[in-house]
Order: structure tokens, then sequence, then C-alpha cells
């Protein structure tokens, strides 16, 4: 049996509690099973226990073979030096610690609570617990809503953390660069992003109150007005426009190879993407400060209320006319922006800053919009859970890929009272 399967019985008190006694038959008694340390060193902080009739405070470390503190070289690191309590499923071996044997609890717990596990950990159903999914009450869910939201949310910590610090603590600079590859969406996340660290902020705003300029930037560094085209007096004029600017700032586009066409509905064509980027762009180049300054989503959602330019209506791609159609951003594209964009950077801009009303502002922001529509919502709902918002849909995207998908049926609340059932 895995060690956190143990750790899982130790921290829950699953343990047989009646005449405990160590192997070598001290009577003992649990007073606290301590601390989960998840770190390096001894599994368990803090604890307190008392054999015969003295007190003991100190650290808790399990294994599932007493020997395995010598194959793990515990014996080696000074760290297991204040361990108090060895607590194993098999005592193999005697274990010394500064020249003393050290206690040793061989953990007794009902075989039903292993059985429930095994079953999980075997499962190849869409969720581990799918058919035994409904003995949880829904609510159950609900409640832990919250915090795997907010769990969600700091998962993409470490990731904007690390842009941010390349961007030289920049928040401008790394939310643009966010923004522009949610721009891209899935199938061209990558290109936009590189297009937005290939033409900086500061760049676009010695331009902002020209669209025309700002459009030959982003076109010109997007690789797309490499072709040769004859008869577009626009893409020739954006060459144009760009050849001097690509010059001026010494700049170094991508390659148009990187952007994909194909399987993509027309409205969501790079070239429609850029271009409405573009006009965002010359609505503020202080974006960030834009969205920090904004507290209602309905605000907010008439700032990125943005069209492509002229040339885009009758246009998808440079040099091939089509039905005159206004092509603006949407609302479903406006909703996905801040569930994967500004929903996230708000949260844990507070968070970092400890400004707990941007973080309260993020989820609330989240709360104001429709469900999510995909496939893992989808599986979430034919098992009678259905979210009403964003807030929900984001948490069962957060339960089913970062629990269900890696089988961490331990640490989720679901999956340990199913386990629990027969406790």
């Amino acid at each position: 049996m895995k060690e956190d399967f143990l750790h899982f019985i130790w921290k829950n008190r699953l343990f047989s509690k009646s005449n405990i006694k160590t192997v070598s038959g001290e009577k003992l008694e649990i007073i606290s099973t301590g601390t989960h340390n998840f770190d390096s060193g001894p599994d368990f902080f803090n604890a307190k226990i008392r054999i015969g009739n003295t007190i003991w405070a100190g650290n808790v470390e399990i294994h599932t073979k007493a020997s395995d503190w010598y194959l793990h070289r515990h014996n080696e690191d000074d760290a297991y030096n204040n361990v108090i309590l060895h607590v194993v499923e098999t005592a193999d071996r005697e274990v010394l610690v500064n020249g003393k044997v050290l206690p040793c609890l061989v953990l007794n717990y009902p075989a039903k609570l292993k059985e429930n596990y095994l079953l999980l950990l075997q499962s190849e159903q869409w969720i581990a617990c799918e058919d035994r999914f409904r003995l949880i009450d829904p609510f159950e869910v609900k409640f832990w809503s919250g915090a795997l939201l907010s769990e969600r949310l700091l998962s993409k910590t470490g990731e904007i953390r690390f842009i941010l610090q390349q961007n030289k603590n920049d928040w401008n600079e790394t939310f643009y660069q966010l923004l522009a590859r949610n721009f891209g969406m899935k199938t061209n996340a990558l290109p936009f992003e590189l297009l937005a660290k290939a033409t900086p902020l500061n760049i676009l705003g010695k331009h902002k109150n020209n669209l025309f300029q700002i459009e030959a930037l982003l076109f010109g560094q997007s690789g797309l007005l490499n072709e040769e085209l004859i008869g577009d007096d626009y893409f020739l004029k954006l060459r144009e426009e760009y050849s001097f600017l690509y010059k001026k700032y010494k700049l170094n586009p991508i390659e148009a190879h990187l952007w994909k066409f194909m399987r993509l509905r027309p409205v969501n064509f790079p070239t429609i993407r850029i271009s409405q980027f573009a006009q965002l762009i010359c609505k503020s180049t202080a974006l960030f400060s834009k969205i920090l300054e904004t507290e209602s989503l309905k605000t907010l959602e008439l700032f990125f209320d943005v069209e492509s330019s002229e040339y885009w209506a009758n246009h998808y791609r440079f040099n091939k006319a089509s039905a005159k159609i206004p092509k603006r951003l949407g609302s479903s594209a406006f909703q996905n922006i801040v569930i994967n964009t500004i929903a996230p950077v708000l949260f844990i801009y507070g968070d970092i800053n400890e400004k707990h009303e941007l973080k309260d502002r993020a989820l609330r922001f989240l709360d104001e919009l429709p469900a999510e529509s995909n496939s893992i919502i989808d599986g979430w709902e034919k098992l009678e859970i259905r979210a009403k918002s964003a807030f929900e849909s984001q948490a069962l995207l957060q339960l089913k890929n970062g629990y269900c998908k890696n089988k961490k049926c331990l640490d989720c609340r679901i999956g340990a009272k199913i386990i629990r059932v027969a406790d």
C-alpha cells in the first residue's frame, strides 16, 4: 500500500483507537497526529503522544515497512532526529535514532477502507468514483466550489510570475502578452503570444491614436505582410507603413507559417483577431490599469466591445473580398477573456499585493458569467452536477483535471467520503 494512503489514515484518525500499543508492548495514546508536511522532512510535524506516563512532542514518520527508514536513508539525515514515533504497516525492522530504539506503531485500520481506495485506483471510468458518486450529497461539490476555484486560479501563479519576471515586474506588459495569447484562442495562442513579445507595448503606445499604424505594426510583426499580393491597396499601404516602422524600431517579425487558418470559423481567423486586438490597443495601451480601475463587469464588457477595422468588414484574408459583415469581438469571446485572462491575473495580482478586494472582484466576475460548455462540463451534467455560472464550471474543471484525472482521491473531499463509506 502506498504511503499516501497511510498518511490519509493517520491524518483522519481512521485507525483503531482502543488499547493501542507500540511494537515493544508499551501503552500508547495519540493526543495529536500533528500537521501534514508536504515538503522534505518527516511526514507530520508537531505531533503529541503519550507512551506510558510520559508525553512526547515532536514529529511522526510513516512508512509501509519499518525497514524503509534505512532504505530512504533517514538514518543519515539530522532532520529525522526529532521523530518521536514511527508509524508503519509492517514492522520488519527495529529503527535506532541517536542510539535508542524509535517507538513504532503498526497502523491498524478497517480493511474496507483499503478495499474502497483500491477500487478507486483501479477504476477506468470517466471519474474513478462514477458508479458511487450518487452516494454523495451534490451540495458537497457546491460547498467545495470556492476552494476549488481559488486553487485553479492560484495554479496559474507560477506561469504569470515567470512572465512578470521576464518583463521586469511590468504588469501592463505582462497583461498585454497574456491577453494576446487569449485572443489567439487555443489554435493561435502561441503565435499571438510571440507577436506580443515581438511588439512591445511601449512601441504601440507611441501610435495609440493611429489605428492604421497599430495595424501596420501588428500585421507586419505577424509576418502576414510578407506575401507578394497585387491589387490590394490596403495590404500594400500597410506593408509600406510597416517598412518604415520596422526600420525605425529595429523590429524582428515572427514567421507567418506559425498562424493557423484551417478548421477555424472565418470570424476567428488570426487576421480578424489581430485587427480587433489593434482596436483594443487604440482604446488604451494601459490595459491592465484599466482593468484594475473597473469594478463593473458590464463596464468592462463595453471596453472590450471592439470591431475589426473597415477593410475587414468585407475581408477575412488579404486580397480576398467577401460579403460585408461587421466583425465584433462578441460576448462569448469576451467571456472567454474574463475566464482565462482577466480573472486569473486580477486574482493573482490581488494575492501578491494583498489586495483582497481584487481577489473578491475576480471571483464575482466569474460568478456573473454563464457557465462554460465543454466535454468536461457535459460529463458532470451526466452525474447531475450542473454549473450555473463560470465560477462553478471553473471549479468543476479543477475537480476533474486537478483531482479526478490524476486519481488524487485521498486529497479530494468526494473521494475521501467514498473511501470512508464503511468507516
